[in-house]
């Protein structure tokens, strides 16, 4: 599989080579030459295959020759080591945990899949050092970090808006050490984005450091995602009703995924793109008019993202048709004081903790059933991470004390490692003295 540049000004490239560069040298996000197609046969043979087949199945076309088939499958089965578990809320209503993993959070999956598959290139390739320079608004940080954590020839460099972040978030990103570095940035996460991007079009800085991307922008973190939704398609409650996936969207990555599995033939009825109020998609769902706006801090801090990246990637699906968008796609937007009062009703309708991005899936996909035939349909909203990530906030709401999981037990007394980075000049300075 080879992929382009959205912006059409680079030469294709090759799967590991796309995922190495992270963005094109003309700035645009890669995709895939070719839209794989799934069989009908595997369609029907989903409920019988393990989660590793699914995913393997899955990810092996856009991959192709570049990655052996078995250390394709070894991978996958690397990235996949921990469940995804769907708990129902209401007789329609089910949540798919997607924060079983090592950081809590649902980036797990694509920043493991891409770290292996970076590991591999580095391996068979021999070639220098490479360096992650990252932007998070919460969950991207920590799963980067671990990832790649004293991965060989990777070096990890984090940027995250200073105050920002939940204490867990915090101490996945500073506490590692070793090869990851976290900069805090007095600002927003699109401060942190707009540095990032300065310097991958910096000629000065990549002549002398191999940059690459992790954040959804890269085609292994993307791609990845697409699991979720075999998973779900997999395990869904009511196998004869047709399916509805609400997800909790940010810089949509997650989303787009979605809408690539069911591209390429996973029957998925419709996707609910369900934001905080940082609602660049939903506005332009309703009005046709694309407006990025300046990222508003909320509770659900790992969606404030005004001008979402991917967002591109799902135009290019729909080869830049609003109305067929809309008929695959509906979004929704809500305020801290909703998202509150569905933390509450969640809790108190199935006795169920859910995280603020969590809440908001869950409003969104509530909001969209209401308005159809519910008889033939059921959701599923995807709860992308721990809600101790998130513990002042929901043990406030919900009058409760969450008890931390082993994952951040033992991060929780480890000290903050991180360095002050303030503008773009700060950031190329810190790369030039290290």
């Amino acid at each position: 599989m080879n992929y382009y540049s959205l912006n059409y000004n680079s030469s294709t490239v090759g799967f590991l080579e796309a995922v190495r560069k992270g963005l094109a040298p003309d700035r645009g996000l890669y995709f895939p030459e070719t839209i794989p197609s799934l069989s009908q046969d595997f369609i029907e043979s989903i409920p019988k295959l393990t989660n590793h087949e699914l995913a393997f199945t899955a990810i092996a076309p856009f991959v192709g020759e570049d990655i052996p088939k078995d250390r394709l499958k070894r991978i996958v089965e690397e990235t996949l080591s921990f469940d995804f578990p769907i708990v129902p809320i209401t007789q329609s209503i089910s949540s798919l945990e997607l924060f079983q993993g090592p950081t809590l959070a649902f980036k797990d999956v694509g920043a493991r899949f891409m770290a292996r598959c970076l590991a591999y290139a580095h391996e068979v390739k021999e070639q220098k050092k490479l360096t992650i320079l990252v932007a998070t608004s919460g969950d991207t940080g920590g799963a980067v970090a671990d990832g790649f954590y004293k991965v060989n020839g990777i070096d990890v460099v984090i940027l995250y808006p200073k105050g920002k972040v939940s204490e867990v978030q915090e101490k996945q990103l500073t506490a590692l050490g070793e090869n990851i570095t976290a900069l805090e940035v007095d600002g927003t996460f699109d401060d942190c984005q707009n540095m990032v991007k300065s310097a991958f079009i910096d000629p000065e800085l990549t002549n002398q450091v191999a940059l690459t991307s992790a954040n959804s922008i890269n085609i292994a973190r993307w791609l990845a995602q697409m699991f979720y939704y075999f998973v779900a398609y997999k395990n869904r409650p009511n196998p004869e009703k047709d399916l509805v996936v609400s997800v909790p969207s940010g810089n949509f990555g997650n989303l787009c995924a979605g809408l690539m599995a069911q591209q390429m033939g996973l029957p998925i009825k419709h996707f609910v793109a369900s934001t905080n109020v940082n609602d660049t998609v939903p506005s332009y769902l309703s009005s046709g008019n694309y407006e990025p706006k300046k990222s508003i801090s909320t509770i659900s801090n790992a969606m404030d993202v005004g001008d979402p990246s991917n967002f591109i990637r799902i135009q290019k699906l729909f080869n830049n048709d609003f109305y067929k968008l809309k008929k695959v796609v509906s979004g929704f937007a809500y305020t801290d004081s909703q998202t509150k009062k569905a933390l509450k009703e969640i809790y108190k309708s199935s006795n169920y903790i859910a995280d603020p991005h969590g809440a908001v899936s869950y409003l969104g996909l509530k909001d969209y059933l209401n308005s159809q035939e519910q008889d033939t349909l059921q959701g599923i909203f995807f709860e992308t991470a721990h809600p101790i990530k998130f513990a002042p906030t929901v043990e406030t709401i919900l009058k409760l004390k969450i008890d931390p999981p082993k994952q951040v037990e033992s991060l929780l007394n480890k000290p903050k490692l991180s360095l002050p980075v303030n503008d773009y000049k700060a950031l190329k300075d810190f790369f030039f003295e290290r």
